[in-house]
């Protein structure tokens, strides 16, 4: 059941005051006012959905509790429409302002929420409440404006409605992920949004019903739109700078690069350090990828490893950065790697952002490098190529798009591409902060018929962190360095061997490994760092 259908719960019969005679195209403009309406709301929906996605996280959660609200307040917006169908045509220009204002507004206000004041899943809540209350009372009316163009039997005039309404659904839910969000982005793609959403009452107000309104009522009215559309423009204009503001402050250092993407948000930081080197970061999401300062500790634990044995064609999954690419390339006897990475812009970050070149020694563009942007998961189900050594360096599993790349599922068909001799290397996440996550990861790969070493070392940006070095079989890979592995800045073999003891609190637990169907990996990562 869609939204919109919840929408004409609850719309009564409408009055039945005398049908005036409009020109041909009135009931067009009103079917266009319909269409832009269901546009617009679905363009909310989905930008409140994506904005809590990228900066809370937990996907799943935000998704249920943006949609269940807004459903529900648009059921209760439908009946308390009932009483402005007296005056439809002006009721209808007036929720339609405010919800251009209310709706344009949100995602601004919501960052702001979240970056100065630390209140955004209350202020999402009620912004949606306020959204869908809007959106609820717009069908009701509209379904009379119509019935006072033209009387249809009232199936009749559902029907049209709502298939209007619908294709106005697709048009809008389409267009977020494809002209929105890359040609605007979030802040400014929901203010442009909401000035289509004010310019459609503008339509019904002026062009249709202009001879049953008041001189004073439509001025009144307009009025009140062009405020709007001043207010939403005057957001647009000084929405740059207000992201870079509200960004700014939920990092500690100064922000040297910042995109959004159709996946992640990237944002980059350098501290600008009088004595020493500078500290740059990564984050995606908001979440910490690297530091420059100690980064050398977890690739050189994530990559070493791995290529203790046969090394000649490597499989990088994850890693956009260039950093675990930057050690792998580090043995001359390696002949061909494959970098998967599903975020293009990242990889083209790594090739052209002067810092972090710097930082991977150009690796992106070494010769026996092939880049691939590909979804992994659906990467693997194709690939035909198999490969001695994988290193597997994706975000730690807490939406459930990531939840899938730590699945059995994903590892079986990781399988495919191993030979006999193959080593894999895994981040795991913290054993310290999150156990059972950590060893969920370990029992998923062993589930999938993959023998399994877990270890852990320190790295002081993350704290402890863990990784699991994996291998077909059922002896568990020897967890060592080659003889003719390159000097190291941390790892050697009496490092490895010490990382292999876990202490008492955090030797493996009594977890469930993590599929497609049952995503325990993500459930485990939500409920351990929310205390962190």
């Amino acid at each position: 059941m869609t939204a919109t259908t919840l929408q004409g719960r609850g719309t009564a019969a409408p009055s039945r005051p005398p049908v005036v005679r409009h020109s041909r195209g009135a009931r067009f403009l009103l079917l266009l006012a319909v269409f832009l309406c269901a546009a617009c709301g679905l363009v909310y929906e989905l930008a409140l959905t994506a904005l809590g996605s990228y900066l809370i996280g937990n996907s799943v959660m935000q998704t249920s509790v943006v949609i269940s609200v807004m459903v529900f307040a648009m059921g209760i917006g439908s009946l308390a429409a009932k009483p402005l169908r007296r005056r439809p045509v002006g009721a209808f220009a007036l929720v339609e302002g405010v919800l251009a204002l209310v709706g344009g507004l949100s995602v601004l206000v919501l960052y702001a929420a979240f970056a100065w004041l630390q209140v955004y899943t209350p202020a999402m809540i009620v912004v949606a409440l306020l959204v869908g209350l809007l959106i609820g009372a717009e069908i009701p009316l509209l379904m009379t404006l119509l019935q006072r163009i033209r009387r249809q039997e009232a199936g009749s005039a559902v029907a049209d409605m709502f298939a209007v309404d619908y294709i106005g659904a697709l048009v809008g839910g389409l267009c977020f992920p494809l002209v929105l969000l890359p040609t605007f982005g979030q802040l400014k793609g929901a203010l442009v949004v909401g000035a289509v959403n004010a310019v459609a009452g503008v339509i019904v107000v002026v062009f249709i019903f202009r001879r049953q309104t008041r001189r004073c009522v439509r001025i009144g009215l307009l009025s009140g739109v062009a405020a709007v559309l001043a207010v939403l423009g005057t957001a647009y204009v000084l929405a740059d700078d207000l992201e870079v503001t509200a960004r700014q402050q939920m990092y500690r250092d100064p922000i040297v690069h910042t995109e959004t993407t159709p996946y992640q948000e990237i944002v980059v930081t350098r501290s600008t350090a009088f004595t020493g080197n500078p500290d740059m970061r990564l984050f995606l999401n908001g979440d910490l990828q690297f530091s420059s300062v100690d980064e050398y500790r977890y690739h050189e634990s994530l990559v070493h490893p791995t290529l203790s044995g046969r090394r000649g064609n490597v499989l990088i999954m994850g890693g956009g950065d260039g950093l675990a690419l930057r050690e792998v390339l580090r043995y001359d006897d390696v002949r061909h790697v494959t970098l998967v990475e599903l975020d293009p812009a990242m990889t083209r970050l790594a090739r052209g952002f002067g810092p972090l070149r710097e930082l991977n020694d150009g690796a992106l563009d070494d010769p026996r490098v092939e880049v691939v942007n590909a979804d992994a998961f659906n990467w693997l189900r194709d690939a035909r190529q198999r490969y001695d050594a994988v290193v597997i360096d994706f975000p730690d599993p807490d939406t459930a798009a990531l939840a899938k790349l730590y699945s059995v599922e994903f590892y079986t068909l990781l399988g495919q591409v191993l030979t006999p001799q193959s080593k894999v290397m895994v981040q795991s996440g913290s054993p310290f902060f999150a156990p059972k996550t950590f060893w969920s990861i370990a029992k998923t790969i062993e589930a999938a018929g993959l023998a399994t070493t877990e270890f852990q070392v320190d790295v002081p940006s993350f704290g402890n962190w863990g990784f699991v070095l994996a291998g077909p079989g059922d002896t568990p890979p020897p967890l060592r360095l080659a003889p003719d592995a390159p000097r190291l800045r941390y790892l050697d073999d009496a490092v490895l061997t010490a990382a292999t003891v876990f202490p008492v609190d955090r030797r493996r637990e009594d977890v469930r490994p993590s599929t497609l169907m049952d995503p325990a990996v993500l459930e485990y990562v939500l409920n351990e760092w929310e205390n962190y």
